[in-house]
């Protein structure tokens, strides 16, 4: 049963990263006629209409009892569905056509950011292992965006602003991540339809403030109408579906684990930009391949499944780490 909780739990985080490395670039097109804080308001109200009808039929009317904890649920759906999507958007719109592939980017920061807070709130130091194999997932996903060049992350002032507003929302996005923990005596569902409703409650007074000081204007239906392919995908994959498989994974592998699949997110967007006529290099190739590896290396290592695991499969294990680490030295020397 933990064998197959893992596996499930791998392939729901799976799912939920290549649906966000998509997001961007449809994203992309839908911020040229919209701006961030409606596309992102609107996005979520119609997700939280569907998850609202699918835990009404599936839990009943007892599933909306907030059992006081209303505040946590509004803090954490805040973080998630106004810091996260609004600040990303945001700072993705500020840096035009780059903003695609540095909001990707920036995505891969989450296991890192993640580490950092369950270490301070918890005084728990990381595993050697998990440590290891978020910064060689990391420097993966870097080789493959920056194809080797590291003159790619030196940007002109004009571009810090937008970086931190998404360094913040990806921030945003681990603390609601971290946050489906405390509720452990609740289902997935109820988790992600109770504070995606009270998060979407903050993101209407955002706008509705905006809008009332003539920072935002009210979408007009012709706009709406030329987003509306992009607002469905939006809604559906990265909103519905992600939202849900996100939460289950981390649930079934825990946030620490789980969260390293976020790897996955600028791969995908790397992938759709290929369709587009890039041409893919060498250090994409090793990049991709040292992201892969470190994941299967960090699930054969996870501490709740390690008993379970055949011994040629252990041994495997630490013969890749060996290799991983040889592929770094390489690539760093010829760098």
């Amino acid at each position: 049963m933990v064998r197959k909780n893992v596996v499930i739990g791998a392939l729901l985080c799976l799912i939920a990263s290549v649906s966000w490395g998509a997001m961007f670039p449809v994203a992309h097109l839908a911020l040229q006629h919209i701006d961030p804080f409606y596309f992102s308001f609107i996005r979520y109200f119609l997700v939280s209409i569907l998850l609202t009808i699918i835990l009404l039929a599936k839990e009943g009317r007892k599933a909306f009892k907030l059992e006081g904890r209303g505040l946590a649920l509004a803090f954490f759906g805040s973080m998630a569905f106004v810091v996260y999507n609004m600040c990303v958007f945001l700072g993705q719109q500020m840096m035009g056509e780059a903003g695609t592939v540095i909001a990707s980017i920036m995505e891969v920061l989450m296991p890192i950011i993640t580490i950092v807070l369950v270490w301070l709130g918890t005084r728990k130091r990381p595993t050697a292992t998990t440590a290891r194999n978020i910064v060689i997932a990391f420097v993966g996903a870097m080789l493959v965006i920056t194809r080797g060049d590291l003159s790619f992350f030196f940007m002109n002032s004009n571009q810090l602003l937008p970086l931190l507003l998404i360094f913040i929302g990806v921030t945003g996005w681990v603390v609601y991540s971290l946050g489906g923990s405390r509720f452990k005596g609740w289902s997935i569902l109820r988790y992600s339809t109770l504070t995606c409703l009270l998060g979407n409650g903050v993101a209407f007074l955002v706008v509705a403030s905006g809008t009332a000081t003539g920072m935002l204007e009210i979408p007009t239906l012709e706009t709406l109408s030329s987003v509306k392919y992009e607002m469905a995908f939006m809604v559906l994959l990265p909103g519905l579906v992600a939202l849900l498989s996100w939460n289950k994974g981390l649930q079934l592998l825990s946030s620490t684990h789980g969260v390293l699949f976020i790897n996955f997110v600028p791969i995908t967007t790397f992938i759709i930009i290929a369709i587009q006529g890039y041409s893919i290099s060498t250090f994409e190739i090793v990049g991709t391949v040292l992201i892969i590896a470190a994941l299967v290396h960090n699930t054969l290592h996870e501490h709740t499944s390690i008993k379970i695991i055949p011994k040629s499969m252990r041994t495997f294990a630490r013969f890749s780490r060996f290799q991983l680490f040889k592929a770094v030295r390489m690539l760093t020397s010829k760098m």
